[in-house]
């Protein structure tokens, strides 16, 4: 039988998201929901997840378009913005300060590894502080998915007792099922499967666990009741992530800053329809690794 872990990203970015992932999983169609340590909403979502303990929780790391939890300047000054204190604004200008940086025949800013695990473990530890027990680890704009980012990413982990990881890669079915994803969306995820290989072995070498694959990271954006039917009808044995992005579209969503607006409604309206699509058993990533559930 095939299991799916139904995970809503961005928890606490705003209160419209933390209320439809929890509508969502009171409604039986949502299993799990990463939560970022330090976001708009944030203390609503904490409160929100103690309250709710049937909904398995992990941390949405946020290394790229958020602000750190640690002193930009004083902990993480090469991941942080040397001017307004905030991690990069976008993705491909923290993979050119991951990989190549500035230098001077001094010193280099690039990023280093041992800034973004420390930067990782405070985050994991400010939830885990506040009583939450962590089921797995996942990344704002899936920046685990390059090596560089992935290593200190669990060892932070592993030192937080959590032991499983979000696999950010669509397989070739998924994406073949998603009729909506934009042409450049599509060559965006084959060329980054190229990745898949060196994460499954250091995935495998810092021993965490983690799923079959990533379904819905092409529909990002347009994940509506038909593309989210056309993928589960083609699911196949074995554990899979379906990645979501629901929420209301509200005011404080406009101010958030994010790309997904309107289709967080239509997620969400789409994932209300879940159990007419599927009769796959849906669980947490506690499900992958039962010690993931005992961290403190």
């Amino acid at each position: 039988m095939s299991r799916l872990v139904v995970n809503a990203d961005d928890f606490g970015l705003t209160a419209g998201v933390n209320r439809a992932i929890i509508e969502l999983h009171q409604a039986g169609v949502l299993s799990s929901a990463t939560l970022m340590a330090r976001a708009k909403a944030s203390e609503e979502a904490i409160d929100l997840a103690l309250a709710t303990p049937s909904l398995g929780v992990g941390c949405h790391l946020v290394l790229v378009d958020g602000e750190p939890v640690l002193s930009p300047r004083q902990d993480v000054p090469h991941l942080a913005d040397p001017i307004n204190g905030r991690f990069r604004s976008s993705l491909l200008d923290f993979l050119q300060w991951l990989y190549t940086g500035k230098r001077d025949v001094f010193s280099s800013n690039r990023i280093r590894a041992c800034e973004i695990e420390t930067e990782t473990y405070a985050q994991i530890h400010l939830l885990q502080a506040r009583g939450l027990h962590l089921t797995h680890i996942d990344t704002h704009k899936h920046t685990h998915m390059f090596p560089a980012v992935l290593r200190p990413v669990l060892r932070a982990a592993r030192r937080a007792g959590i032991h499983a990881v979000r696999n950010p890669f669509e397989p070739a079915w998924s994406l073949r099922a998603t009729s909506s994803a934009t042409s450049l969306r599509r060559i965006e995820v084959r060329l980054l499967r190229r990745l898949e290989p060196a994460f499954h072995r250091i995935v495998a070498e810092e021993g965490f666990t983690t799923t079959d694959g990533a379904l819905g990271v092409a529909a990002t954006g347009v994940l509506d009741a038909t593309a989210l039917n056309s993928l589960l009808a083609q699911l196949p044995r074995g554990t899979w992530e379906l990645v979501t992005h629901p929420g209301y579209n509200d005011p404080d969503l406009a101010h958030a800053g994010t790309r997904l607006l309107a289709s967080r409604e239509a997620e969400r309206q789409a994932l209300l329809h879940l159990h007419e699509f599927t009769n796959a058993q849906l669980v947490s990533f506690a499900a992958l690794d039962p010690a993931a559930i005992t961290n403190d």
